[in-house]
């Protein structure tokens, strides 16, 4: 099967590139030639599409096993690849945690026939507790590189340093949403002058900010390689640049939504948007943004965290923190791309989360085709997900995913 991609305008980290014609042959994607003369079976117009490497998100949840009803593994499969996505690392935070070997191989049978690729985030303490060990050598034996607590943070730091050294003996790496919970304890939201006029409790700054310098200074005693999930204060992005400036095998991600959203949002009360971390100020907005520019922040993520209706229809510091974000990736990108540019975008769902996992993939086996200007409704008809807790429910988008392309998958979306 030859199908050729007409006008297809590629961007690299670099640049939007020219238009040019590429031709999809069942396992990768190589400029047009005379070698396919009369084996094309299929024509696309790509004359209004731009189109990327297959895109690599490193921060999603499923509620399988345990809590299928927010999201099964085979609805977030589906997502995925819909959304652009080629390759994901799936969270641990499960009924039970993915932390053993029947685990991941469960959810392996289950990946089976996906389009994406799955990487596994392996729990690194039992049941995501920050106690005992899991069998991390174990885990890596199924082929799991990836560990840590996903929505637990490691807070024990005798932890987190024999864990970094675990993980040296196969070059594992720890992925840790750093904050410290006894400085963030019942907190709603960023602390600051919006929590103080609606009167909820804030969590401060510090919270991440104290995580992240003690989680680099045990880094910088024990080696190891730690990735700092879902970064969210100005002082935290300058102590992981520094850190890279020290040789520190340190590499970091944000979540998209924190570009898009600040607290002053929360005056509505609008539990779909209570996250963790929570949307902080316009200082940290630009410091984050800062950080996507210069190379200190190395990926942007979705962060997909389903819940159900009951978790979120509720008071706002009873409501459940999450939020999904792998349809609206891209109109939220789209969002965006005046002011960070696709090449700047692009690189950070494809290159930067490539090498954060130690991945190299120069040629084009997966790519993402998309109208960055199409328009379209999210809505109940339309989500494919199983929960439905976004703020952008019910409201017309743009941008959409056209076609997804990953070694022989080729898809169309709908």
């Amino acid at each position: 099967m030859a199908i050729l991609l007409q006008s297809l305008r590629l961007i690299d980290s670099a640049s939007v590139q020219a238009p040019k014609d590429y031709i999809y042959t069942g396992s990768e994607i190589v400029l047009k030639s005379d070698a396919y003369k009369g084996k094309i079976e299929q024509v696309i117009d790509c004359s209004k599409y731009l189109g990327s490497k297959g895109w690599v998100d490193l921060r999603c949840f499923s509620g399988e096993p345990g809590e299928e009803y927010k999201e099964s593994m085979e609805s977030l499969g589906k997502l995925l690849a819909y959304s652009g996505f080629s390759k994901a690392v799936l969270m641990p935070n499960t009924h039970p945690a993915i932390q053993t070997r029947n685990e991941v191989q469960f959810l392996k049978s289950k990946s089976k026939s996906w389009i994406s690729d799955l990487v596994i985030n392996a729990a690194a303490t039992k049941d995501c507790k920050g106690e005992d060990f899991t069998d991390i050598l174990d885990l890596n034996q199924e082929g799991i590189t990836v560990f840590g607590d996903g929505l637990n943070p490691i807070s024990n730091p005798d932890r987190l340093m024999k864990i970094l050294q675990y993980l040296q003996k196969f070059n594992g790496i720890l992925f840790d949403q750093s904050f410290e919970p006894l400085l963030a304890l019942y907190g709603q939201m960023h602390e600051g002058e919006v929590s103080t006029k609606i009167g909820m409790k804030g969590v401060p700054n510090l919270a991440e900010d104290v995580a992240v310098q003690r989680n680099i200074e045990i880094l910088r005693y024990a080696g190891g390689r730690l990735h700092f999930q879902t970064v969210s204060s100005k002082a935290a992005v300058e102590k992981i640049r520094q850190g890279k400036k020290d040789g520190l095998k340190i590499t970091a991600d944000v979540s998209l939504y924190q570009l898009l959203f600040s607290d002053e949002d929360l005056m509505t009360f609008d539990t779909n948007l209570k996250v963790v971390p929570p949307f902080r100020g316009s200082e940290d907005r630009k410091a984050l943004i800062e950080g996507l520019m210069d190379g200190t922040i190395d990926a942007i993520v979705s962060n997909h965290q389903p819940q159900d209706f009951d978790a979120k229809h509720m008071e706002f510091d009873l409501a459940q923190s999450g939020m999904i974000g792998l349809q609206t990736f891209l109109p939220a990108m789209a969002k965006i791309a005046d002011e960070l540019g696709w090449p700047l975008l692009i690189s950070k769902i494809t290159e930067g989360p490539e090498k954060v996992l130690g991945v190299q993939n120069d040629g084009l086996e997966q790519m993402t085709v998309f109208d960055p200007k199409e328009n379209w409704v999210y809505d109940k008809k339309s989500n494919l997900s199983q929960s439905a807790n976004h703020p952008w429910l019910n409201h017309e988008l743009q941008g959409k995913v056209k076609f997804v392309i990953n070694k022989s998958h080729f898809v169309k979306v709908p």
